[in-house]
């Protein structure tokens, strides 16, 4: 009897109901990733379509969304009332530098905190980690200081420096390191090669997804920095580019609305562009990354 009931079939969900279940998920997740994708692109296109017009019928009720002669002047207008192709070079050259330098700094660090055993390794890195909770508001007066007395103010320099290392990129690394094979490096090791040689020979080229995702990220917090420019810099010469366009809003936010979303829209450019160029690696990376 016992033989009998053990070669009885379990009980199982009919399969037209599992893929019931499986289409009605399937919907939902559709359902939430197009209100999710709406969101997120509507207020660019509205940017883009009010860019495009007068002032005056910047926000006729209801809404247009496309419009009907779009006004191609005020993107002239943009770089005849500001600077804008020095303010395109100051933030090419200090995101620049600081996603090099992030690049360089937390890849190191990441390698050293995931293959490198050394004692207070664990404590360290929770440090390092404990700071990302700490706000740029609170530690802009002490990092105010310490550039003033180094000579700095006023250059881009002093945007440069306190971010070329990072929590997060140390962070994001570390946990990419983890994945990777300790056995390669062991090996490199007996054979006498030393720390530096086996993260640049072994580890560092097999992180190029991780490190587009990083560059990607820097880049794009970095490009649309705001606060610490406003605290850090006086001339309009050194200005980056989303301090200088506020100079378009004119005196008591007067100015021309739909030349403002123009400038906003030629400051976008650049993190689309460079996020085009490394999509295939980022996704790499963030799908990489989600498998621990």
């Amino acid at each position: 009897m016992t033989a009998i009931l053990d070669k009885q079939p379990a009980t199982t969900v009919p399969a037209p109901r599992r893929r019931r279940r499986l289409t009605v998920g399937r919907l939902l997740s559709l359902a939430v990733l197009i209100v999710a994708a709406v969101l997120v692109v509507a207020p660019l296109v509205w940017a883009l379509s009010t860019s495009l017009r007068t002032p005056a019928t910047s926000f006729d009720q209801p809404p247009k969304w496309f419009p009907t002669d779009p006004i191609w002047s005020n993107y002239k207008a943009v770089f005849d009332q500001v600077p804008l192709a020095t303010f395109f070079l100051n933030s090419t050259i200090v995101t620049g530098l600081i996603v090099a330098g992030q690049l360089i700094t937390s890849t190191m660090s990441g390698y050293a905190f995931a293959m490198v055993r050394f004692r207070g390794n664990k404590a360290l890195f929770w440090i390092i980690l404990a700071t990302m909770m700490v706000p740029v508001q609170t530690t802009i007066i002490p990092v105010f200081l310490i550039i003033k007395y180094l000579g700095l103010t006023d250059s881009r320099m002093a945007l440069i420096l306190p971010a070329v290392g990072g929590a997060f990129g140390t962070f994001l690394m570390r946990q990419y390191f983890l994945q990777m094979p300790r056995e390669l490096g062991e090996a490199a090791r007996v054979d006498g090669a030393s720390h530096f040689q086996v993260f640049a020979r072994i580890y560092a080229p097999m992180a190029r997804a991780p490190m587009a995702t990083l560059a990607v990220l820097t880049f794009s917090a970095y490009w649309n920095e705001f606060f610490r420019p406003l605290i850090f810099l006086q001339s309009t010469d050194k200005f980056t580019l989303p301090l200088g366009l506020v100079s378009l809003q004119g005196s008591n936010g007067t100015g021309s609305v739909s030349i403002v979303l123009a400038g906003v829209i030629l400051a976008l450019i650049p993190s689309v562009l460079i996020f085009l160029a490394a999509q295939r690696y980022f996704v790499e990376g963030i799908v990489a990354g989600s498998f621990r």
